[in-house]
């Protein structure tokens, strides 16, 4: 398990991550991003949609019906957990962001690196975790973003889920007794994540962190109600499962400056 006392300082650094929903931030790379902040990165969150168009847990959560409210500040707790300074979420149609304002979230997303100068971007690889296009949307917008600062590109990391993975978590919670057999991840098949996704060139022990990633991603209350296997596993269970975060780099930009490389350990190609 990483040590935290000898992780490597990212002081003075600053990192970008772009995700489409909240709760994205802290299922993909929650833990990377708190390990990160603690190592003394700046985080800054670009989140594309207000989350509107999700499923909800409990209808008491949502008092008024305003879902996209009641995400906004659910992310907004949840980044306080995983040491993000800075949040901004962006109103672009929940469930289109594969077709619409496009140039729109092209040119936010410029603008925030822009403004920002980060030393590193995270965003979704392009099976979107599980081939959510929602997710497969904002890898394209941010991969098309990062290339058009060419050679002056920052490192762009793309992140992707185990396979297999969420199949024990969802089995675990199962035999638990407490998320009965029919409970899901939110209607998705558990095979589904990391189903056909590029292979990791390194991985980042969040083990440590592990106990933030999940206070975070139980801060989305509406989405990790009691039908959600994620709410019926402890720590230890998600250490073992969500306690390594993988990632590749793109192969753009100009940059040689190794980020997100310091937290991790490469994977041997196979």
């Amino acid at each position: 398990m990483a040590d935290p006392d000898r992780s490597p300082s990212l002081a003075g650094r600053t990192i970008l991550a772009v995700f489409a929903h909240p709760d994205d931030e802290s299922l993909a790379c929650g833990g990377t991003l708190a390990r990160a902040a603690d190592a003394g990165a700046r985080i800054v969150l670009l989140c594309a949609t207000r989350g509107e168009r999700g499923s909800i847990s409990d209808a008491a959560l949502v008092p008024d019906g305003d879902l996209g409210r009641v995400r906004t500040s659910e992310l907004r707790e949840a980044a306080a957990i995983l040491g993000i300074a800075d949040v901004s979420v962006f109103d672009h149609p929940d469930g289109e962001l594969r077709w619409a304002d496009v140039p729109e979230l092209h040119d936010e997303i410029v603008a925030a690196i822009g403004r920002w100068r980060p030393d590193a971007i995270v965003t979704f690889d392009e099976d979107g975790l599980y081939w959510h296009l929602d997710h497969v949307g904002v890898h394209e917008r941010t991969l098309s973003a990062v290339q058009s600062f060419g050679v002056e590109a920052p490192p762009l990391y793309l992140v992707t889920m185990p396979k297999g993975v969420m199949r024990e978590l969802v089995e675990a919670a199962h035999a638990k007794g407490g998320a009965s057999i029919t409970s899901s991840l939110w209607g998705i098949a558990p095979e589904v994540f990391g189903f056909e996704a590029e292979p990791p060139t390194f991985v980042i022990d969040v083990r440590h962190w592990i106990g933030r990633k999940l206070a975070a991603l139980r801060c989305h209350r509406t989405q990790m109600g009691p039908p959600n296997p994620i709410a019926w596993i402890d720590e230890a269970e998600a250490r073992r499962w969500l306690g390594l975060e993988q990632f590749r780099r793109a192969p753009i930009g100009g940059s040689d400056a190794a980020i997100l490389e310091q937290l991790g350990e490469p994977v041997a190609s196979s």
